[in-house]
């Protein structure tokens, strides 16, 4: 399959690991050239309460569940990996959804294109934790996409992150408890017990299968500024 977004960073991970059924190569023909954006440019926000924005979608359980539970909003979905959006087309096509859009690349490309202070939500769900020392360099979440996210966030605007990897769990605690940070956002944190309702945080299929304990993390955008460096 082609046509994937080319990225403007240095990308790690798979793009595509199995051939696709007959149903998903149909629909990447047919039902993804409707739903593709190369930028946030392409989407007419007025149509919608509210913009949201997972970043790396996997099958698309949790973006299409969010989008069927509330149609006023958009969710736009960053997926490099071909597969994953195969998922989400044939998810997409069963329900008749109409409120979700498809970035095929990195999400850092897309969301330097997004306008600050625009989206409400943004989903960071169970991540690659790229475990060895040498590539933590790698993880999506840093200071500078911490930085960005907040920038592009409204005033109670949130981000969920959540990791079942002891590593990342502690990785996301030690960035957000910066004091350059503290002051930006309020954190909550939930464990299985806490869970927030499925109807307001759908589960991803890795979250069901998940062995290890999960921690859950909401940073509520604080402040009066829209911006920070």
């Amino acid at each position: 399959m082609e046509g994937v977004t080319s990225f403007g960073e240095k990308f790690y991970g798979r793009i595509k690991t199995r051939n696709l059924t007959n149903k998903q190569e149909l629909l990447y023909k047919t039902l993804m050239p409707e739903l593709e954006i190369e930028s946030f440019t392409d989407i007419n926000i007025s149509n919608f309460a509210g913009i949201y924005l997972e970043i790396g979608f996997g099958g698309g359980e949790h973006v299409a569940q969010m989008a069927m539970n509330n149609h006023e909003d958009l969710f736009i979905g960053c997926e490099p990996f071909v597969n994953g959006i195969a998922s989400l087309l044939v998810k997409i096509d069963a329900n008749n959804i109409k409120n979700i859009r498809i970035y095929p690349g990195d999400a850092r490309t897309f969301i330097r294109s997004i306008p600050d202070g625009v989206l409400s939500g943004v989903f960071l769900l169970f991540p690659d934790p790229w475990p060895k020392r040498k590539h933590i360099k790698r993880r999506f979440l840093q200071e500078k996409t911490i930085t960005d996210i907040y920038n592009k966030l409204r005033i109670g605007g949130f981000w969920r992150l959540a990791s079942d990897h002891n590593g990342y769990k502690e990785w996301i605690l030690k960035l957000f408890n910066q004091e350059k940070f503290k002051n930006r956002f309020e954190l909550k944190t939930f464990d299985k017990k806490n869970r927030p309702d499925v109807a307001i945080w759908a589960k991803t299929r890795y979250e069901q299968k998940a062995m290890e304990d999960i921690l859950y993390v909401e940073c509520i955008k604080n402040g009066s500024s829209n911006e920070v460096d």
